[in-house]
């Protein structure tokens, strides 16, 4: 399965780029801030053979249009419902890197879902003056030798990055990363299981910590690496994963 095998859906007058493959249950791959499908293809090529798995460029990202104004986490939400609905998705599994786990927060609070995954999510998001963008090629600088995902994703983090996005998805930006998120995530009641990178300084431990205490059936795992531990760690984290969804 390649990056050519994507699809396009058309919701809200705005075309969607997606790519699902595999066979089994259902489980939903969404991407953090700036990235797109790429960033979620080594997850989803190391599960395919036990789920069918989905993966979305949000709109605004990778070959994904645009939203026509600005959007908060409600607006990406109620376009994730009705990409499920109109892909007959039922109850996935849901996983999320980052502002894409921002987005699984307030889907899977209002959603029936499996069971949910968030990569260094943070659950509440204050702004700091730094674009999210430079912060994010910052701590790619931190990877050790910039290894064999450090240059992954080189290639695919800051593709639309702050200085180079629309004025409309700026202001999304600003709307998505300081909503607090913190009551919809105490509504979850599936299993929910938190990976996080010990020196994760987008979303630090402590925060995950956090947010394992309000939720209702919350497990966290801490993993060495950066905001990208899951990249970091994907032999380690596939098996982690495996065990957590095909366990009952």
């Amino acid at each position: 399965m390649t990056m050519g095998d994507c699809m396009k859906l058309n919701i809200q007058d705005i075309e969607i780029n997606y790519l699902q493959y595999g066979t089994g249950k259902d489980i939903l791959l969404l991407h953090g801030w700036g990235q797109n499908i790429a960033m979620m293809k080594p997850l989803g090529d190391n599960l395919c053979n036990n789920f069918r798995v989905t993966i979305i460029d949000f709109p605004g990202f990778g070959e994904s249009m645009e939203p026509k104004e600005p959007w908060t986490i409600d607006d990406y939400s109620n376009i994730l419902e009705k990409i499920v609905a109109e892909l007959k998705i039922k109850k996935p599994i849901v996983i999320g890197h980052s502002f894409g786990g921002r987005v699984a927060i307030r889907y899977s609070a209002r959603n029936p879902i499996e069971k949910l995954v968030l990569f260094g999510s943070p659950c509440i998001r204050i702004q700091e003056e730094l674009p999210l963008s430079v912060k994010i090629l910052k701590s790619l600088k931190k990877l050790p030798g910039l290894n064999e995902f450090g240059e992954f994703m080189k290639n695919y983090i800051g593709s639309r990055d702050y200085k180079a996005a629309s004025p409309i998805m700026r202001q999304t930006l600003v709307e998505v990363v300081n909503e607090d998120l913190s009551n919809y995530a105490r509504e979850i009641e599936e299993p929910t299981l938190l990976i996080w990178g010990e020196q994760d300084t987008e979303a630090p431990v402590n925060e995950a910590k956090e947010l394992e205490k309000i939720m209702i059936d919350a497990a966290l795992i801490i993993l060495p690496g950066t905001h990208y531990a899951y990249l970091e760690n994907l032999p380690r984290v596939t098996l982690i994963l495996k065990e957590f969804l095909q366990g009952q």
